[in-house]
């Protein structure tokens, strides 16, 4: 592993980049920094959280590496030559861990379809040397009411107050976000679990009353009675009735009163819109399991993360964060290699 990180280089003449405005519209004022209800919402629901958490927790855990392409005259074909990164890849946020500020970028390009880093400090050459997370919610576009990006934008306001573009790196997924292009199933499963959770918080058996004889009770007599009933119930395990009504419980099994099937089938439908293999959420798929550790990694890395640590690293290799014919890469191979190792069977 220690072969593969990348060598910091000094960050000589790093200058501090002054946001258009101070208090809370500065970019790095936490008090500030909110979720949103939608955000709330869709991690709320189980099986959007796993998701969520396998592809950032992977992708958050993979470190920054540098290349040049060299042409190979004899394989003739060009082949990357590995070179010391610059200093922020160890720690792009001075205030915070690498694996913090990837998270929450890639958790933006899960659920909004884009994340926003804003450059702190520059070196003297003008490349950036440091950067902050602007987490989405908080960012505005003029130029563009999404929910769809057709580009990067060129008017940005971060908490109202407008941010220079050139300052802004912005990051622009290829999936389009999941509080997009999932809203309707994740409307469909919250409802079912919410639907669930009515069935969870009722005390007593499922059922009706029913008056058997006697003058029939009006609507609002009848509304009395139930309340009475349901009311007598949750504080004991005993309740009481006349000869006049009698107590009926629903014909249905636990499994139909909490949707267990709807649910099911909503959270296959989750695991699509997320992009990732059904096992990996523990959803069930009749007739596939995967065969080891190793699959599993792959699967996850395939289906789920590589268009994100792809937007990462394309963004990154831009001609205005690092200099012209040096790419930024994230170490895979080391995330790969270590499935390969705990698959292997002991000596013997």
């Amino acid at each position: 592993m220690g072969l593969f990180r990348t060598k910091p280089a000094p960050a000589f003449g790093a200058s501090t980049v002054n946001a258009a405005a101070g208090g809370a519209g500065r970019p790095g004022a936490l008090q500030t920094y909110a979720v949103g209800a939608g955000t709330q919402r869709a991690l709320s629901i189980p099986t959007i959280s796993r998701a969520r958490d396998l592809i950032v927790s992977m992708v958050a855990a993979l470190d920054f590496k540098t290349y040049v392409l060299e042409w190979d005259e004899a394989a003739e074909e060009y082949v990357r030559r590995y070179v010391p990164g610059e200093s922020w890849m160890t720690q792009p946020d001075p205030s915070c861990t690498r694996n913090f500020i990837i998270a929450n970028t890639v958790q933006d390009l899960i659920l909004h379809g884009r994340a926003f880093w804003y450059i702190t400090t520059r070196y003297s050459t003008g490349f950036p040397a440091s950067f902050v997370w602007l987490p989405h919610e908080n960012v505005t576009t003029g130029d563009q009411m999404g929910p769809e990006w057709f580009g990067p934008s060129n008017d940005i306001e971060f908490n109202g107050v407008s941010v220079p573009t050139e300052n802004v790196v912005q990051f622009l997924s290829p999936v389009n976000g999941l509080l997009w292009q999932g809203a309707r199933a994740i409307d469909i499963a919250y409802r079912l679990d919410e639907a669930a959770k009515r069935f969870a918080s009722n005390e007593i058996t499922a059922g009706y009353l029913q008056q058997k004889d006697g003058e029939p009770m009006s609507g609002e007599e009848l509304s009395d009675l139930s309340a009475a009933w349901a009311e007598a119930r949750q504080h004991k395990a005993i309740g009481a009735l006349n000869q006049h009504v009698e107590w009926r419980e629903f014909d249905s099994t636990p499994d139909k009163l909490q949707l267990v099937q709807g649910r099911e089938h909503a959270a296959k439908e989750l695991t699509r819109v997320a992009n990732i293999p059904p096992y990996l959420v523990g959803v069930e798929v009749g007739g596939y399991t995967y065969m080891n550790a190793n699959q599993a990694r792959q699967d996850l890395y395939l289906f789920g993360a590589k268009p994100y640590i792809d937007c990462i690293e394309e963004t990154l290799s831009m001609n205005n964060i690092i200099a012209r014919g040096k790419h930024v890469e994230m170490n895979v191979d080391a995330y790969l290699a270590e499935a390969e190792i705990m698959n292997q069977e002991p000596a013997v």
